[in-house]
C-alpha cells in the first residue's frame, strides 16, 4: 500500500439470520457443534422448536418483516422425525413460503430447508457458515442485487 493511502473499510452491515431448529436434531445438532468447538457465524440466531413442522408459514414471514436477511429451517432427516412426518410438513411449508416471497420480490433463497441430525455437528456448523455467506453476498434484503427493488 503506498504511503498516505487509506485502507479501506470493511463493510459494517451484518447480516440477521434466524434459525428454526427442530429439538430433537438440528437443535442437538447445535449442540454437538458447540461442544466438539466448530466455530460458525455469530449472526445466526437459533431458536428452538419441538419440531420443524410447527414452524408456520407465518413464523417465516414474521421473521422476514421483523428485520431477518434469511430464514433457516433446520429439522431430523426424512423417516427420522421424532413425530413422524412433521419435517414433511416443513418441507412443504418451506415451498409455499418460497413462492410468496417470489411474489413479494424477496430473492426465496433467503430461505434455507436443511436436515440436520443429532450426531451431525460438523454439518449444521458448516450450513450456518455457507448459508451467512450467501446472505452476505446478497446484501440487505431489499437492498441487495439478487432482491428486486
Amino acid at each position: 500500500m503506498e504511503q498516505g493511502a487509506v485502507a479501506a473499510e470493511a463493510p459494517s452491515w451484518r447480516p440477521s439470520i434466524i434459525a428454526f431448529c427442530c429439538n430433537w436434531c438440528a437443535y442437538a445438532g447445535a449442540d454437538l457443534a458447540g461442544v466438539t468447538r466448530r466455530q460458525y457465524a455469530p449472526e445466526v440466531r437459533v431458536l428452538r422448536v419441538m419440531c420443524s413442522g410447527r414452524v408456520s408459514p407465518g413464523m417465516i414471514l414474521r421473521a422476514f418483516t421483523s428485520g431477518a436477511d434469511g430464514v433457516m429451517v433446520l429439522g431430523c432427516h426424512p423417516g427420522d422425525c421424532h413425530y413422524r412426518v412433521g419435517n414433511l410438513y416443513a418441507e412443504k411449508r418451506v415451498a409455499q413460503v418460497r413462492e410468496l416471497l417470489d411474489l413479494a420480490g424477496v430473492d426465496p433463497s433467503r430461505l434455507l430447508l436443511r436436515w440436520v441430525s443429532a450426531s451431525e455437528g460438523a454439518l449444521f456448523a458448516s450450513s450456518m457458515n455457507e448459508f451467512v455467506g450467501h446472505i452476505r453476498s446478497m446484501g440487505p434484503i431489499g437492498g441487495g442485487h439478487a432482491d428486486r427493488p
